[in-house]
């Protein structure tokens, strides 16, 4: 990746539909991955089992929102039993971060008597949220933090929600695998929504977990790297060096002002419940 790839950049890449990855953690290498086929999680038909439910209801963790970002990034970048490398390396860190200091990256974060103990992390853009990945430590920890991210979203407008590949521990949350040319169709049409993570507030909530990861974080394929993820697709190699903080490319950091600052006042806001996320899901069903 050249010298000059900064976060906008990266928004631009989500825009049209490609996404980066590494092999190793250690690699400075990042390739830009466009995925012949694409998992997506359908905001209104998000299944929650009944034992899910009723971990959720039973709030075992607060749930906080874009109060540890960084955090959240590197637990998931961690290696874990089965799973010795991972996709995230840290020009990509640098870049999520980069992200998130502008409001386009966001992290749901369950907490158990002041330690993090699960939770994930993605990109907003426009009406589309880009799954990156999950960790847990503590049983549903990541699940209970995906249920509260897809009440936000639907309470905020949302119309995507990417999951980017297809594992078979998204399949209990209804999520689908369609292909290339649908989902470009949908994501065209997300960018048209103005949509607002913050409708909500940020901050506190009730909550449960057990991990797994969202999109690449997720199943056999975990920190495996591009081409064992991704299967047939495309993969564009941009070199070592990517994230130096460059900002050229498209523009589409339009409102990123007062989308960082309703980041920074939602720390103290208050979420939704544990019961209310629920509320709101079936709700949109």
């Amino acid at each position: 990746m050249s010298t000059g790839f900064g976060p906008r950049d990266l928004l631009a890449c989500y825009a049209r539909g490609v996404f980066p990855m590494a092999d190793a953690r250690e690699d400075t290498r990042v390739f830009l991955i466009d995925p012949e086929r694409r998992g997506v999680l359908p905001l209104h038909r998000f299944h929650v089992t009944k034992r899910l439910a009723r971990t959720v209801r039973g709030e075992p963790f607060q749930v906080r929102v874009d109060t540890a970002f960084h955090d959240v990034v590197q637990a998931c970048a961690e290696a874990k039993p089965g799973r010795t490398e991972t996709w995230i390396n840290h020009p990509i860190e640098r870049l999520y971060v980069s992200l998130h200091e502008l409001g386009f990256a966001h992290s749901v974060e369950c907490w158990k008597d002041d330690v993090l103990v699960g939770g994930l992390y993605g990109v907003s853009l426009k009406g589309a949220f880009f799954g990156e990945s999950m960790f847990s430590r503590a049983r549903d920890a990541s699940k209970v933090a995906l249920v509260h991210l897809v009440a936000r979203l639907i309470a905020g407008g949302f119309r995507l929600l990417d999951a980017q590949f297809m594992t078979e521990h998204l399949t209990q949350f209804g999520a689908e695998e369609i292909p290339r040319r649908e989902y470009l169709r949908r994501l065209e049409r997300a960018m048209q929504v103005d949509a607002d993570f913050y409708v909500i507030g940020s901050s506190e909530a009730g909550g449960g977990g057990a991990g797994s990861a969202l999109g690449r974080g997720a199943g056999a394929g975990a920190g495996a790297g591009p081409d064992a993820a991704t299967g047939p697709g495309r993969r564009v190699d941009l070199g070592p060096g990517a994230a130096s903080g460059g900002t050229a490319g498209a523009d589409l950091a339009a409102g990123a002002a007062s989308a960082t600052g309703r980041a920074a006042a939602g720390g103290a806001a208050a979420g939704l419940s544990g019961r209310a996320a629920l509320q709101v899901i079936s709700q949109a069903s």
